[in-house]
């Protein structure tokens, strides 16, 4: 049931990628964004369960890779806690205008690369 419950976690983010890489073609910055954080957010859960964890029910990428057992450097921890602001669903209106605005294109590959990068890294240790 755990393997089974890390494989579709896996197959939902690599999924959720394949969606933010279309919508930054798309020039949908802020979104592409929003999905990339998504995407981390499985794959941290799946390592989480894969540890025989129960998982939160946390958007928190910094609350989320401490419960997985993933060393923090002070890098990865700023980069948890801006990635974690790409999660707009939930926000109110004038934050999610302020974010639009953000996440322009020079943003959006830098942190996109970033979340690649940060993606790589918990999916190896699957």
């Amino acid at each position: 049931m755990k393997r089974m419950l890390v494989k579709n976690l896996i197959i939902k983010a690599e999924k959720d990628i394949k969606t933010a890489q279309d919508l930054f073609k798309l020039k949908h910055y802020d979104w592409s964004l929003f999905i990339w954080h998504l995407a981390i957010e499985m794959i941290v859960k799946a390592k989480i369960i894969s540890l025989g964890k129960q998982i939160i029910y946390t958007h928190d990428l910094v609350r989320l890779f401490k419960l997985a057992e993933i060393s923090l450097d002070n890098k990865l921890l700023s980069q948890l806690n801006e990635i974690t602001t790409f999660n707009i669903e939930a926000r109110y209106d004038d934050y999610k205008l302020s974010f639009y605005r953000k996440a322009n294109k020079a943003y959006a590959v830098k942190w996109s690369l970033t979340c690649e990068k940060i993606y790589s890294l918990v999916r190896k240790q699957l």
